[in-house]
């Protein structure tokens, strides 16, 4: 509500205050930006001054935390008012593996041969994208809408354009590991020289299904 935004923000604040609360703010660069943020109209700038007057008198009863994915945004005054400042990095290889697992519940047993191949393939990704590619995965699955392999091969071939030269090779001979993809495949799904997926992985052991 424009012009009671402050207002509003302070009462919540304060109710978590006399309630002994742990108190989490989500997104927090929404209402935290930087007031040299010229973009941003008065009111937004006022919102940082009434964020940085109830942390100052945050008291020790309670707990307050602040999340944000982009936090060049918040005001670094803000930052300085927090005792602690834990910075979580994208998830590597066998975090995502250990993810994967997971995720894939009921279905890990008819996945199992594949999650290094996946792991290698979803690099790069937060874990709620993980998520949310494997139970596409699993979707498609159920619907039988194709091959497992071919499914897979899909997945994978979408996001080959967004992985490093270095991650795009890991895949690759995940794949050829895998056995179940002919180089020419794995070729086309990853970018990497057919000579180059030889070179780490060994010759081609049989012909794939399902890729065109």
């Amino acid at each position: 509500l424009l012009g009671k935004t402050g207002n509003n923000l302070r009462a919540a604040l304060d109710h978590a205050k006399q309630h002994a609360a742990v108190l989490l703010l989500d997104e927090i660069d929404a209402i935290a930006k930087r007031r040299s943020d010229e973009s941003d109209i008065g009111e937004l700038k006022r919102l940082v001054t009434v964020m940085l007057q109830e942390v100052d008198q945050w008291p020790d009863t309670g707990l307050l935390l602040a999340a944000t994915n982009h936090p060049e945004l918040v005001d670094p005054a803000l930052w300085r008012r927090f005792d602690l400042v834990l910075k979580f990095d994208a998830p590597d290889a066998a975090a995502i593996a250990t993810a994967i697992q997971r995720f894939l519940g009921d279905d890990l047993t008819l996945f199992a041969s594949w999650i290094d191949v996946l792991a290698a393939g979803l690099q790069g990704q937060s874990l709620s994208d993980v998520e949310r590619s494997i139970n596409a995965l699993r979707r498609g699955h159920a619907l039988q809408m194709a091959p497992l392999e071919q499914l897979i091969g899909s997945a994978l071939g979408q996001r080959q354009e967004a992985l490093s030269k270095a991650e795009r090779l890991n895949l690759a001979i995940a794949l050829a590991k895998a056995g179940r993809h002919t180089h020419m495949q794995i070729s086309q799904m990853t970018g990497v020289a057919r000579d180059t997926i030889r070179k780490h992985a060994g010759p081609s052991p049989r012909k794939g299904r399902g890729l065109k």
